[in-house]
């Protein structure tokens, strides 16, 4: 209705979503209400097709009334904006990292409404802390829907504690006997199922039984995942690939030993449980392409495919129908991330998923296996108590001087040579010690400390959220400057980052 109003009084409309794969449900639904007012710009897109767009929007003409994009979109030349709507805001996908311009989308999205003096609608069912903290001082307005869509039932929410079970020997592969019985019980009658793990791949390591030897990438610390299809070691950050070896590199060994498990490992393990069922994984490895994603959203919806795997992707807003059963393989992964958002993502991405099943007449369970089914988060998630959660992290974030209390500048510091950059980290942090009265964290190595040849060193700066950042930052600038002057540090490449999450 908002949008109606909206493209009514002649005005245009951004609808920003956090991954492309939404598009496609999305752009079908406004189609079938608003026609082709509609543009869609993502990177999926090619040159031609993403200039129309821009075209249409810079010239306010019918096709580019409505706008729906990924982050990019903000940057399209409204002449006209009049509502900008951003679904599932909390995504961490709205924000862009590498390369620069690194910014938020979301927080893009809302100062071009300002510009605009048009209205902006954060849609989630599970909002990020900041903007919900937001609505509890005011700056935001609240509106909250009490129940689901079409009055469907939530669903029941069943902890499996792996630790008993792998005491009984109750597992298969990564399958407890419970979730097993509960996928049989989905099938027989016709239902489907979706199975998340937040990992690609088929092993994360592979270890050498003889020697402990793990193959790393060459070109960055971390290593090799093994992926079965191709039967490749591949390196998720630099794209480096080699052929899974038959011995050892380090000690000619022919035992050879995969730990831990993705998506692929998944999919293999759920083709042998389940020969009978029509099974399919939804990952960046199977949606390359532009209709990489509607094939599976399409086979999915249509009943073509029983069981779907996949990755956080599975978690962003996407509607099926008869959907029985969600699994979660393993939930700890979620909890121990290196992260102070760590718990807030868990518990955002648990209850997404949680919101695919039980759409329709069904009711729907979701399972989650875990080794600490006691973890408040987790009961949280089970309760569906966002408000409990939302007050725990925010005690801990004013204590720890974090956001939404305090703003996070990252500054990064990278040259191929690690005494460069220890030096020159060091006496970046020093400087900004010495001359602002901030909070300064490192320098530290990051948990991957080299990334395509590159060492990295990072030096974080908190700062009182009510403090200009534009002071720090052009403070932080000053001292850039001084240190690339000196001829041992000029060819180190320095970045920040404004609330890096």
């Amino acid at each position: 209705e908002l949008i109606r109003e909206v493209i009514a009084s002649g005005k245009q409309v951004l609808y920003l979503l956090p991954e492309i794969a939404l598009t496609t449900q999305i752009v079908s639904r406004l189609r079938s209400y608003f026609g082709d007012k509609i543009g869609v710009y993502h990177s999926k897109y090619n040159q031609s097709e993403r200039v129309e767009t821009w075209q249409n929007v810079l010239h306010n003409s019918s096709k580019g009334q409505i706008i729906v994009g990924a982050r990019s979109a903000v940057f399209l030349p409204f002449s006209n904006l009049g509502l900008v709507v951003i679904d599932e805001e909390h995504e961490v996908s709205f924000k862009q990292f590498d390369p620069a311009p690194r910014y938020q989308a979301r927080d893009a999205a809302i100062y071009l409404a300002k510009l605009h003096q048009s209205k902006v609608l954060l849609g989630t069912a599970t909002p990020s802390l900041e903007s919900f903290f937001n609505t509890q001082t005011g700056k935001y307005q609240l509106v909250e829907l009490q129940n689901r869509f079409g009055e469907f039932q939530s669903p029941e929410t069943i902890f499996v504690d792996l630790r008993e079970k792998y005491h009984k020997k109750l597992m298969k592969g990564h399958f407890s006997d419970s979730l097993i019985l509960e996928i049989q019980e989905a099938l027989s009658e016709k239902q489907k199922v979706i199975l998340f793990k937040n990992r690609r791949g088929f092993a994360p390591v592979i270890e050498c039984k003889t020697c402990g030897n793990v193959p790393y990438c060459p070109n960055c610390d971390v290593s090799l995942t093994y992926h079965q299809q191709s039967h490749k070691l591949r390196c998720h950050y630099c794209g480096y690939a080699t052929q899974m070896p038959d011995n050892c590199f380090a000690c000619g060994s022919v035992h050879l030993d995969a730990k831990g498990f993705g998506t692929e490992q998944v999919e293999d393990e759920v083709r042998k449980l389940f020969p009978e069922a029509n099974v399919a994984r939804m990952d960046s490895d199977t949606t390359k392409g532009k209709k990489g994603f509607d094939k599976i959203i399409h086979a999915f919806d249509s009943g073509e495919i029983d069981i779907l795997i996949g990755t956080q992707m599975l978690s962003k807003g996407l509607d099926f129908r008869n959907i029985a059963l969600v699994g979660v393989l393993q939930a700890d992964d979620l909890l121990h991330h290196p992260d102070f958002r760590a718990h807030e993502h868990c518990f955002q991405l648990l209850r997404q998923v949680s919101g695919r099943v039980g759409r329709g007449d069904l009711r729907g369970k979701v399972m989650i296996q875990t080794f600490n089914p006691e973890h408040e988060v987790l009961q949280q998630v089970g309760r569906g108590d966002f408000r409990e959660m939302f007050e725990n992290q925010l005690r801990q974030r004013q204590e720890f001087k974090y956001p939404p209390y305090f703003k996070i500048i990252k500054i990064v510091i990278k040259h191929r040579d690690y005494d460069k950059v220890h030096l020159g980290a060091n006496w970046f942090a020093e400087a900004l010690h010495i001359q602002l009265n901030m909070h300064v964290l490192g320098p530290e190595s990051p948990g991957i400390s080299r990334i395509r040849n590159e060492h990295i060193k990072h030096v974080i700066v908190k700062l009182d959220a009510n403090k200009s950042t534009q002071l720090a930052k052009n403070q932080i600038f000053k001292l850039k400057d001084s240190l690339l002057a000196v001829r041992d540090f000029r060819s180190l490449k320095i970045s920040l980052d404004v609330d890096n999450y």
